[in-house]
């Protein structure tokens, strides 16, 4: 997997050189294992042209935040067995921080992917927690014969980095022992309806270096319909960005994935609200930069 820009730009036309962007936009369309609604594959070239539709200046920021530079990558090589796949990924992700100062912004392709991604990441910062939203707990040690599921996405990390769950209101009967166990701390969604409640638990069980995963289905169905498996009860778009601004503000924010966008014809308010996300959260690194 090679380090190349791509002709496609995420919002802006001109794509900053490597070395000096601020984030760096990588599409990895892997889908292998969903097991309900498929499509994620298209999900990362949907979220990247949606992109070209939003405005530069962000009306809650303030910022133009493209101007600070947006690098946006080839797709990793998707065609490759899932024994070479994930190595592969995780020798990118490696090179990736080794080569630069840019946040990685990984748009997915299946939830999978956060295994490939997280290694370097875990490798690197010492203090490293996990922000986890999602509908789903994804911490079956495997699912259907292969680890490397979807349903498994964040089990290997979490046995050994701070894992915090939030968003999560499907959870299966063998994921249940590792929920506020460990290193796992799982906010359940019916449990935790007081956002701004919330937010501080979850600003007090993370360490200062974090790396967000963010599984569309976390939102409620209204704001990301377009998705695998949807789950009634999620977090609405204002909730979402009260809790990730706090934790931009506060934390310092090393990479962030968003998987789980499955296209569909004559619908496009999924990919574009996962674009308008990726450029919010941009936003919101940039003005809380603690670097």
């Amino acid at each position: 997997m090679k380090i190349r820009p791509n002709k496609v730009q995420f919002v802006t036309a001109d794509s900053a050189p490597l070395e000096n962007a601020r984030f760096a936009v990588v599409p990895v369309p892997w889908e292998k294992t969903t097991s309900y609604g498929h499509g994620t594959a298209r999900g990362p070239a949907a979220v990247i042209d949606a992109s070209w539709q939003l405005e530069f200046l962000d009306e809650e920021t303030g910022r133009e935040t493209w101007k600070e530079g947006i690098f946006t990558a080839a797709p990793a090589d998707c065609s490759l067995s899932e024994k070479k796949f994930f190595p592969e990924l995780e020798n990118y992700v490696e090179r990736l921080l080794g080569s630069t100062r840019a946040v990685p912004f990984f748009i997915g392709g299946e939830h999978s992917v956060t295994q490939g991604l997280l290694p370097p990441f875990q490798k690197r910062y010492k203090d490293l927690s996990i922000l986890h939203f999602d509908a789903h707990a994804d911490l079956r040690p495997e699912y259907e014969g292969t680890p490397r599921s979807h349903a498994s996405a964040l089990y290997p990390a979490s046995r050994t980095t701070p894992t915090v769950q939030v968003g999560i209101r499907s959870v299966s009967h063998d994921e249940k022992v590792y929920m506020n166990a460990g290193k796992v701390k799982t906010f359940l969604a019916h449990a935790h309806r007081d956002n701004q409640a919330l937010i501080r638990k979850v600003l007090a069980s993370l360490t200062g270096t974090v790396y967000i995963t963010i599984d569309v289905d976390g939102f409620d169905p209204y704001v990301m319909p377009a998705t695998g498996t949807p789950q009634p009860g999620g977090f609405g778009w204002y909730e979402a960005l009260d809790l990730f601004r706090a934790v931009c503000s506060k934390k310092n924010v090393v990479g962030v994935d968003i998987v789980e966008v499955a296209p569909r014809k004559a619908d496009t308010v999924t990919e574009f609200n996962a674009a308008k996300l990726a450029y919010r959260l941009m936003g919101y690194i940039s003005a809380g930069d603690r670097r």
